[in-house]
């Protein structure tokens, strides 16, 4: 589950979005008279839930100086915690505070959805022709396909959603979680974490990521410690390092210092943006960031920074101008029946002009 799905069923209610401007028109903020803001970075757990399902007016709960949440009235002009009841959460919790932490801890947030959306419900039962360690870790939902595949959950749960498919010879060891309408190709050798987000596809090697949704890496190749955003393609035989060859700690890109940040990790691979491609044999060096609606191509390993709406390789890169991406987003969109509408274009071309500064053209 996205985050925003964790706490909408935690909760029991549908919640909005306080986001980025730009961002706005596709994720509005639904202000009601009585409100509960919650840190979006926090996933929720049984403990959390219940301190905040509690909230009342006046209070806020801290992890230590973190707010995680608050209460809020339509017509409060601000919020002023020193006038607030701080109520302090000591647990542990699941955080999203870096790009790197969605795969290095995906192990636990796919044992927490898989422990929840689990819970008093029966699996579809697992085909005979498939070779099972641990079949009582394994759930499959209504419509899923998987014939002679071995599914190895004594490593952690598998997930396999509604009207995936698994094609035959596949090896997985989980944790995994195949989300619905996505796709593993035949043979393919899978390492949990892994989440492949609704609608995508995974061939080859891969080995603790995460796809969003409808992204493809659905050829031979490796694909490790990494994360792909939606409608990203990853060309055929097309691979990451994720180890580097001194064994030192990865750095990767922030946008927030504009340097490269210490992300404390050994293996780290590839962090790509929406709408980003590669062409076949591609090269990626340990600790590489993609922007947004990049596309990539040529021998040799491209930079370990490749901004947004960049087009080249290793050779070098020239502008990805507007006109050109959007008519591939059109194409591809359209094949899974879906409109590249005037609400996602200008989310990218504001993509495009903030992220003019790290292009050379």
């Amino acid at each position: 589950m996205t985050i925003r799905q964790k706490w909408e069923a935690r909760l029991g209610s549908t919640i909005t979005t306080i986001t980025e401007e730009y961002l706005s028109a596709k994720f509005p903020m639904v202000e009601m008279e009585e409100n509960v803001m919650i840190n979006a970075a926090y996933l929720p757990n049984d403990t959390l839930v219940d301190m905040i399902s509690d909230l009342k007016a006046n209070q806020a709960i801290f992890k230590g100086d973190d707010v995680i949440a608050f209460f809020a009235a339509e017509n409060q002009e601000e919020v002023d915690f020193d006038s607030y009841e701080i109520i302090q959460y000591t647990g542990d919790c699941l955080t999203i505070e870096h790009t790197w932490d969605i795969f290095s801890k995906n192990d636990a947030a796919i044992r927490a959805d898989f422990n929840f959306l689990t819970e008093d419900r029966k699996s579809q039962p697992i085909p005979k022709s498939v070779n099972v360690i641990a079949p009582e870790n394994i759930f499959i939902e209504e419509g899923a396909k998987l014939e002679f595949v071995t599914l190895n959950a004594s490593t952690g749960p598998v997930y396999i959603g509604k009207n995936a498919e698994i094609m035959e010879g596949t090896v997985i060891r989980g944790p995994f979680a195949l989300c619905e309408n996505a796709m593993v190709k035949m043979s393919a050798k899978v390492y949990g974490a892994t989440t492949v987000g609704p609608g995508s596809r995974i061939g080859g090697e891969v080995k603790n990521s995460v796809l969003f949704a409808n992204s493809n890496k659905g050829h031979e190749g490796f694909l490790g410690d990494s994360v792909l955003g939606e409608w990203c393609n990853i060309g055929a035989d097309s691979n990451n390092s994720n180890l580097k060859n001194n064994y030192e700690e990865v750095k990767l890109w922030s946008y927030e210092t504009e340097g490269f940040a210490k992300t404390g990790l050994q293996f780290c691979g590839l962090m790509m943006g929406d709408h980003s491609k590669c062409g076949i044999n591609t090269m990626f060096n340990t600790g590489t960031v993609v922007g947004v609606s990049a596309n990539i191509f040529g021998s040799g390993f491209p930079r370990n920074f490749v901004p947004s709406f960049s087009w080249g390789g290793a050779a070098g890169f020239t502008t990805y101008v507007t006109k050109k991406a959007f008519e591939t987003a059109r194409l591809v969109l359209s094949r899974r029946n879906i409109d590249f509408d005037e609400t996602e274009q200008a989310i990218l071309e504001h993509v495009f002009e903030e992220t003019k500064k790290w292009r050379k053209d």
